[in-house]
Order: structure tokens, then sequence, then C-alpha cells
């Protein structure tokens, strides 16, 4: 289940890539499918194990653009163990939120990217998540959980203060919002209540099957209750060079 949009946000086989913050790896994954040089990059190690094993199968599985390559680096998104400039795009997806010094970790991922390179970067959307937390003390308050909740507005100015250039946004996950506040309200950790478990199986369904129904029911409830939302920016090129505006990677939604 992918947040960000891979066909706003265009990767080129042999870019270098990070996916920062990858958890499981389903950004990662798709990078690695486009070709991308990409490098997952994570604190657990339990999670970059999986992420690991995942891209040693698909290396056996083969088919992949020869341009690809990756790899799976575990460290502190507050100082990133890469170069200046060194990746030609990032994405950060439902990782700030949990960051207590978020405006740190968005001045490294600036340090790291290009001139001219491409971030994406997703939180949960300000309404349904402010649902959740109402509903839902436990939600927010274990450890390692979300601290903080964005408005657009406040995430776009904080990476246009340290020097990002703002670009399009949309919403993603439509579907997704009522299961979490169905969670929040029968206890975030009571998968077997009927609701829960009902409402899962859709949702399991739809992400298998991709039926028309679930895929317009998402594209209406995008805008009104996505759980995610995604804006892109781009970091300004160097003196000199010719610009890379950040809506080169999508139209406003």
């Amino acid at each position: 289940m992918l947040t960000v949009d891979f066909g706003r946000f265009r990767v080129k086989p042999g870019e270098r890539v990070l996916d920062m913050g990858c958890g499981a790896g389903r950004h990662a994954f798709e990078l690695y499918r486009r070709g991308a040089r990409v490098v997952a990059f994570d604190m657990d190690a339990d999670e970059l194990a999986g992420v690991d094993t995942m891209f040693k199968a698909m290396r056996m599985e083969g088919g992949l653009p020869e341009e690809a390559a990756a790899e799976t680096v575990q460290g502190d998104a507050l100082e990133l163990p890469f170069p200046d400039d060194h990746f030609d795009k990032i994405i950060a997806s439902e990782v700030l939120e949990h960051i207590p010094d978020d405006m740190r970790a968005m001045r490294e991922l600036l340090r790291v990217l290009k001139p001219g390179g491409q971030l994406a970067v997703t939180v949960p959307a300000w309404l349904p998540e402010r649902v959740c937390w109402a509903l839902s003390e436990d939600y927010h308050t274990a450890p390692g959980g979300h601290i903080r909740i964005y408005t657009r507005a406040e995430l776009e100015a904080k990476l246009k203060s340290i020097g990002f250039r703002v670009g399009p946004h949309h919403h993603a996950h439509g579907l997704h919002a009522p299961y979490w506040w169905i969670k929040c309200a029968v206890g975030v950790n009571n998968d077997d209540h009927v609701a829960a478990k009902a409402y899962h199986q859709i949702l399991v369904w739809d992400i298998m099957k991709r039926p028309l129904a679930t895929r317009l029911a998402e594209r209406v409830l995008n805008p009104l209750i996505g759980k995610s939302v995604v804006v892109y920016f781009a970091k300004p090129p160097a003196t000199g060079a010719a610009p890379a505006p950040a809506e080169e990677t999508a139209d406003a939604v």
C-alpha cells in the first residue's frame, strides 16, 4: 500500500534514493522495482532485517532493471550517515510525526539531498488524526508513537523555512481513516473486535483485488478524510544551474 504517488514523484533507473524511516519497506521495494539505487534507512534493526530479506528475495526472483541496487542502513534521522548532496530523491513517509526534534531531521534531509533534488513527505492528515487522538489516549501515548499532529500549512512552513521549495500535495488512504477510528473506539490493540475484523477484511480485499467500486470510493474520500497528506518539495538548484521547480513532480490536487 503506497502513500507516495509514483506517477507524480517520478524515479528514473539509476537514481540514488533514500527511504528515510522505511519501516517495513513498502516504498523501498517500489523504488527497487523501478530501478533506483535505494537506501532503506531506519532505527529499527528488526524492521531492517525484514526489508533486507525482501531485497534478497527480489534479487533472486530477477526481473529488476539492471541499474537497480538496494541496501539497508540503520541509524538516527537526526544524524544521517551520508555525505552532503548525496541523494537524487528522498522519501520520508509517516516518520516526522514520531520525531521530537523534527526540524533537525528536516535539516538533515536538506543536507543529504542534491541541489535540484526532490523530496516527498507524508504525515497523518490533521482531521483523521485529530479524531483518533480524541477517541483513544493509547493511540498517541504508546512509546514511539505519534507526538504531534501536523496541519499541511505547518508542515510546508517548516520545510520552507529551512530552504525547501514547496510543491503540490494530495491526500491518500481515504478508506483507511474509518478503520483507525473503529480501532481507537474499541481499543487500538483489540484486533478481534467484530467491527475491526470486518473492516480489516474489506481493506485486505481492496488491497488485493483493487475493485473499481473501492477505487472510486477512495478518490471521493481522499480529499475529505484521507488518512495521509503527501507534499512534494524540491531543494533549490545550485547557483547558476537551471531551475527545477517542485511542480515538476505533480499537478496540485
